[in-house]
């Protein structure tokens, strides 16, 4: 009886939900649109809120950094690197953040996670955005993968990153009716050669958040903000560990940094998660991917085949062992990004 219940409904409810949609359509895109246009009539204040940004030595945690400080907000910025927070701390300062405070901490340890929250709510009182940047990329192909200790390393950074930091904060966010903002990105639902870990790992974030959303209840809001290729940390297609991992492999190509598509994706995440948007594209004519992998996802399977038939042969490069053996931390990255803003802003009196 079970299989042919499921019979029929494999036959009745593609075409049905198909010709509802058609007709839903219209109407559902103007009730988007004059939504969206109240949220943006409406959008949240920032001014003297307090945001908690994760990764914000990174080049996109570095710019949400100032698009906050432009709407007059108190900052709170954590990475690793703590060196390269204090340049974003003045930048953010002179850009009109009204207090920015600094603190090193890895978001893979849960420990690091309740201190530096509970830091933000003993010095400000109160934590009203979230914002979860925390991200390690790699351009590698699986089975060239010599030191299979990474994997882990890059599940850790991109999934519970975002996760420990959230859990902490939720308390607190519940008490202000705040958000949790997080960095996503088109592998999760488009996955990309060589990208497999990470494609992996930003699908379970989504579906994790959108998850959470619904067990939240509207009581905290989530933005999922999810791009394709900007350039950022992962600019020199090399790939990058923090301190203390190892890593044999280095990828060679060399391709230029995109910061001002960085700055976009900065800026409409930001905007968005004021307005109280659900997700943030950027750029949106990626969604058209989308279409082929829901109905012609053969296309897709054919279009990576050419192109990696037609890139010739791979090209990596072993690390040398002495560089391992002598104890020194790889950190195979590119320059950051220090750019403030389109236009130098004055120093405040």
């Amino acid at each position: 009886m079970e299989y042919i219940l499921n019979s029929m409904m494999n036959v009745v409810v593609p075409p049905a939900s198909m010709v509802m949609m058609a007709f839903a359509w219209p109407t559902l895109s103007f009730l988007r649109a004059a939504g969206w246009a109240v949220k943006t009539f409406f959008r949240e204040d920032m001014e003297n809120k307090v945001v908690l940004i994760t990764g914000a030595s990174s080049a996109i945690g570095e710019q949400i950094a100032y698009e906050y400080a432009k709407r007059k907000a108190n900052l709170v910025l954590v990475a690793r690197r703590e060196h390269r927070l204090f340049g974003i701390r003045e930048n953010a300062r002179i850009l009109g953040a009204r207090q920015v405070l600094v603190i090193a901490a890895d978001v893979v340890k849960e420990d690091d996670c309740r201190r530096f929250v509970s830091d933000t709510i003993s010095y400000f009182g109160q934590l009203n955005h979230l914002v979860n940047t925390a991200s390690l990329g790699h351009s590698f192909y699986f089975e060239d993968a010599i030191d299979t200790s990474i994997f882990p390393h890059l599940m850790d950074i991109n999934f519970w990153g975002t996760v420990y930091p959230t859990y902490a904060a939720l308390p607190y966010l519940r008490q202000s009716h705040g958000r949790v903002v997080v960095n996503a990105s088109i592998e999760s639902w488009l996955p990309m050669p060589r990208m497999g870990l990470y494609a992996a790992a930003k699908a379970a974030v989504i579906n994790f958040y959108d998850s959470l959303r619904y067990e939240l209840n509207d009581s905290v809001g989530i933005t999922l903000a999810t791009h394709g290729w900007i350039g950022g940390d992962m600019s020199r297609g090399k790939f990058m560990l923090e301190e203390g991992s190892e890593m044999q492999w280095r990828e060679e190509k060399e391709v230029s940094l995109s910061s001002g598509h960085v700055e976009e994706f900065a800026r409409m995440m930001v905007a968005g998660a004021c307005r109280g948007d659900t997700y943030v594209r950027y750029p949106t004519w990626y969604d058209t991917f989308l279409l082929y992998r829901v109905f012609v996802p053969d296309v897709l399977g054919w279009t990576f085949r050419l192109l990696l038939s037609s890139s010739g042969p791979r090209r990596h490069s072993l690390l040398p062992d002495a560089s391992i053996a002598a104890g020194r931390p790889l950190l195979l990255e590119g320059p950051p990004i220090r750019k403030p803003a389109t236009t130098s802003p004055r120093r405040a009196e």
